[in-house]
């Protein structure tokens, strides 16, 4: 068979770019307009970063990129945070005029120049709900693509973290479809399976072994909530006297959310650019006092150990980094159903 030769929009720091090539799928670029992805998406990935505005680029010139007769593919994700379920409580039709949206109009764009046999786009699961998907498939139909999409529960694809996500696919060569799990609730990779062996540290400290194994500073107000947390536990579980004053209050009592741990045994909540601090979500380590590292963060979004983010960045870019990520176990799935599937149809 032909090379399989793929490009990546909104690329990121490379985690569906790793992923396929985890799987055997030559990802040979990857585009975004955020320049402070460059250093970890060409230092983890044998590609190419494209640094440039979707809406200003010309998809001839990636078109060029491709070797002559091979197979190509298109992958990515576009921004989601319009749909994201952080922001359900945002009028539906101010979220669908959102101008972000537009960039799905610029995927269709480059799957009209540059014609790959195979496309792919990951996503929130909010997005299914909309006209503006609605309308995006309907555009891939009229350009010769067989669809198929669904929202994937992720620890049914070995990424450890409650975590769901759109996956759209589509091929000009046959019927396709959207991979199968390869994980079942028994089976599920859990948190201690994935960070348990990871050197002890403190808030605030930073591994001497790994520079990334790294956690967020807590006040003695934060440490001691955190003592007083159980596994799977609420703020329930504190006394009194360590309630914020929004929780003391009856409209409070539902919101569970945050200030919580994380249990060895679990999947872990899912990752947000915000995962390195304790107030953001269930984001309390199982056993220390403490925050996740970055590098715990990375390791379940399921970047390998040796993941390069750079040393010159802020703690808060490398979050919103890896918070973004397409997981690259994701990727990797993905990246042998379509292998699979072409395969079977060139």
């Amino acid at each position: 068979m032909k090379k399989i030769e793929a490009i990546d929009l909104f690329c990121g720091i490379g985690g569906l770019t790793y992923g396929l090539r985890e799987a055997g799928v030559d990802v040979i670029a990857g585009l975004d307009n955020d320049k402070t992805c460059r250093y970890a998406y060409e230092k983890n990935n044998d590609a190419k970063f494209i640094e440039a505005d979707i809406a200003n680029y010309d998809f001839n010139e990636m078109k060029s990129m491709f070797s002559k007769n091979s197979i190509k593919v298109l992958v990515g994700c576009a921004p989601c945070q319009t749909f994201s379920s952080n922001t359900f409580k945002i009028d539906r039709e101010k979220k669908e005029n959102d101008k972000r949206w537009t960039l799905i109009n610029y995927f269709t764009e480059a799957a009209r120049v540059i014609q790959p046999e195979v496309i792919s786009m990951e996503n929130v699961r909010g997005l299914t709900k909309t006209q503006v998907f609605k309308d995006f498939v309907s555009d891939l139909e009229g350009l010769g693509y067989k669809v198929d999409y669904e929202v994937l529960y992720l620890p049914e694809y070995g990424v450890p973290q409650n975590r769901s996500r759109m996956v759209l696919v589509g091929s000009r060569v046959g019927d396709i479809k959207v991979p199968k799990k390869t994980h079942n609730k028994g089976d599920y990779i859990t948190v201690g399976e994935v960070i348990r062996d990871l050197p002890q540290i403190g808030a605030g400290e930073i591994s001497l072994a790994d520079p990334l194994h790294r956690s967020k500073n807590l006040s003695d107000l934060n440490i001691e909530r955190l003592k007083q947390s159980k596994p799977k536990g609420t703020w329930h579980d504190w006394d009194p006297v360590l309630l914020p004053n929004c929780y003391r209050r009856a409209s409070g009592a539902t919101f569970t959310a945050v200030y919580g741990r994380m249990s060895w045994d679990d999947v872990s909540p899912t990752i947000t650019t915000q995962f390195f601090s304790y107030g953001s979500g269930r984001f309390g380590h199982p056993e220390q006092n403490r925050a996740l590292s970055i590098r715990e963060g990375a390791i379940i979004q399921t970047f390998p150990k040796h993941y390069d983010f750079g040393m010159n960045m802020a703690v808060s870019t490398v979050g919103r980094h890896i918070g973004n990520a397409v997981p690259p176990r994701l990727g990797e799935v993905l990246g042998n159903a379509i292998k699979e599937h072409l395969y079977a149809s060139v």
